[in-house]
Formats: structure tokens, C-alpha cells, sequence
């Protein structure tokens, strides 16, 4: 399977197949995913949306203040 095709797409190839006979061992080798794809696949219509990540803090983060206050004082600087 390419890798551009979408997860919907996925599915659907997916539940196709697996009405067709195959198993879940040869659905997995077919489109290179795992078991629990394959199940999900099978359970549902559509592919759960995907998480929001948190942003995560960044070693910057304490020193931003002080980065910005340096950025301000300078824009008042002769050029």
C-alpha cells in the first residue's frame, strides 16, 4: 500500500479485503501494519482522530523574558 493513501482509505482496503477472505496475518503483511491497526480497521468506519499534542517547555523557556526585553531595548537603538 503507498504510503500516501489515507487512513480512511487504509480502512477501507482493509474491511474489502478482509470480507474477502483474508486474515488478519495476511492483511498485516499486505499493508505493513500491525494487528491492532488491523483490528481497529475492522471495529470501526472511520480511524480515530488524531491526539493534540501538548506543547512541551523548552530549555529557552526561563530565559524568554530576558531575550524579549533585549529584542525591545534594541529596537529603540540607533541603526
Amino acid at each position: 500500500m503507498h504510503i500516501s493513501t489515507s487512513k480512511v482509505e487504509l480502512y477501507a482496503a482493509i474491511r474489502r479485503d478482509h470480507r474477502a477472505g483474508l486474515s488478519m496475518r495476511a492483511l498485516e503483511r499486505k499493508y505493513g501494519v500491525t494487528w491492532r491497526t488491523i483490528r481497529k480497521a475492522l471495529d470501526s468506519n472511520w480511524p480515530e482522530p488524531r491526539k493534540k499534542q501538548a506543547p512541551r517547555p523548552t530549555r529557552l523557556d526561563p530565559y524568554k523574558p530576558v531575550i524579549d526585553g533585549m529584542l525591545r531595548a534594541d529596537l529603540d537603538a540607533p541603526p
